[in-house]
């Protein structure tokens, strides 16, 4: 059984028991967080329900066990023969969640 979920702007394939970094969620490591945003879900025997957008009554209950960053990317701009060379970098914000419930009411 596996659901695709969407958070952060981004779609995941999740399954139980898989962990997986997401865009910062603002909850606490240990707490519970639910995705609503269920775009589709297939049940035991492999039955797939897909949403337009979304599927209604579709959840997706998952457990924070960590707030982290993530490696950092560099960014770099040159322009030869201009004297032009920018160097910047990045790192993004993340949260790993454990995925515990997937629940669909068909």
């Amino acid at each position: 059984m596996f659901a695709v979920i969407k958070t952060g702007g981004k779609q995941y394939r999740v399954q139980e028991n898989t962990i997986l970094r997401v865009e910062k969620l603002e909850v606490e490591p240990g707490h519970k967080v639910t995705f609503n945003e269920v775009l589709m879900v297939t049940d035991k025997s492999g039955k797939v329900s897909l949403g337009a957008p979304t599927i209604s009554g579709a959840t997706v209950e998952g457990k924070v066990l960590d707030q982290m960053r993530d490696r950092k990317v560099i960014i770099f701009k040159k322009k030869r023969r201009h004297n032009y060379r920018r160097k910047k970098g990045h790192r993004q914000h993340l949260t790993v969640v454990q995925i515990e419930k997937i629940s669909h009411k068909a």
